[in-house]
């Protein structure tokens, strides 16, 4: 662990050098390899000359371009080696250059280039160890699996440089899927939360228009009647008021440990509340019914069955000009369908505003269909139906 803790910055240090200071480093360390001989002479009986250390120099010093130009790099290389063998002053011991560029060509060429500079490579040193060096058998093993040796490490180095750039393109893509993934979450929560604050405060604000327009017609002749109508005024506001609080707060994260109270969104049971709400501000009657037996909804269906209501409701207080209206909840077993119908004057087409269209928005969101129309008996029509929980999402939840 040590040494890995030691070695990890080595590599990570070379690997983000200039990669001419690397490749000069490197080209001059072969260049000192191949003068070994020159500086221990005595060590060896092969003749020299400066005209040999010329051709050893020529198998070096190309390696500063070996990331540059790789292929040009070999060919210079493979010239330069088998001239040094046949020169004979002195021939190379080892072939410091080749095994250098076989890794390059390896790691950093064309197929083509890769296959055609190997078997070169082979059949060169086969063909000057035995015309020229009367090399042992051993020989030829050391020197051929040298180059084979190289080769493969420098197919690693591709291979590893290959899967590196895979995971580092993978990586990118999927940083700016959940980059989109994210901005489309936002998008829809922001819809989401205009919807809700468009069905809160239409509803709210139709009831209270409603009622502000008939307290001055009863304030002398029903004061009773007066004081009821700015009871609910007021009574819509704080109610408007209060589910605003509650998903501004959501917005805030002021709901920290539990701490705050908020109520959760309203749903299936809030509907008589509601109902009741509007036939007594309004001075409409609606009526609620209830067929089939009630069903698990999805929370957000809840939430979307409570609005398409609310908003249903609104439009018939502000355009129907109806007394009278009916929320009927048909319940089977794979969905639910809701019906809300006036006795009004119908609508002028059947395209809808903003109202019609978010709840249209919020049928889809939840999996189901929204109709609006006018009514088989005259009025105003909404007909939207949703899926019911399954038994599995009724226990999860």
């Amino acid at each position: 662990m040590r040494v890995q803790h030691w070695f990890a910055p080595v590599v990570a240090r070379f690997r983000t050098a200039n990669p001419y200071a690397v490749d000069s480093a490197l080209a001059a360390l072969v260049l000192f390899a191949v003068s070994l001989q020159w500086l221990f002479p005595d060590e060896g009986g092969d003749p020299l000359s400066w005209q040999g250390w010329l051709l050893g120099a020529g198998t070096a010093v190309p390696l500063v371009w070996r990331r540059a130009a790789p292929f040009a790099t070999a060919w210079v290389v493979s010239a330069a080696t088998p001239a040094m063998a046949v020169y004979h002053s002195p021939p190379p011991d080892v072939m410091y250059g080749g095994l250098v560029v076989l890794y390059t060509v390896a790691a950093r060429c064309l197929p083509w280039q890769r296959r055609l500079m190997l078997a070169g490579w082979l059949a060169g040193v086969s063909v000057v160890m035995q015309h020229k060096e009367h090399a042992q058998p051993f020989e030829y093993a050391f020197h051929l699996l040298s180059l084979l040796c190289a080769y493969g490490f420098g197919s690693l180095a591709r291979v590893q440089r290959a899967y590196t750039a895979a995971l580092e393109d993978r990586a990118r893509r999927l940083e700016r899927e959940r980059a989109a993934d994210t901005a489309r979450a936002m998008a829809q929560e922001r819809a989401r939360i205009a919807r809700d604050m468009h069905d809160i405060l239409a509803h709210a604000v139709s009831l209270m228009v409603v009622q502000a327009e008939a307290g001055p017609v009863v304030v002398r002749s029903d004061p009773e009647r007066a004081e009821a109508a700015f009871d609910a005024i007021a009574g819509a506001g704080r109610d408007a008021m209060a589910q605003l609080r509650r998903i501004l707060g959501v917005l805030k994260e002021e709901q920290r440990d539990g701490s705050s109270g908020h109520r959760p969104q309203p749903g299936v049971a809030a509907l008589p509340g509601l109902v009741h709400q509007v036939g007594e501000s309004a001075g409409l009657r609606v009526e609620l019914r209830t067929v089939g037996q009630p069903r698990p909804l999805p929370p957000d269906t809840e939430v979307a069955v409570y609005r398409v209501v609310q908003e249903a409701l609104t439009n018939t207080v502000k355009h129907a000009h109806a007394s009278a209206a009916t929320v009927e909840l048909d319940w089977t077993e794979d969905e639910l369908v809701l019906t809300v119908t006036d006795d009004g004057r119908g609508p002028a087409g059947t395209v809808g505003g903003h109202g019609l269209i978010g709840l249209r928005e919020r049928a889809a969101a939840c999996g189901g269909t929204a109709e609006t129309g006018r009514g088989p008996d005259g009025g105003f029509r909404v007909v939207v139906r949703l899926p019911v929980a399954t038994d599995r999402q009724a226990a999860l939840g």
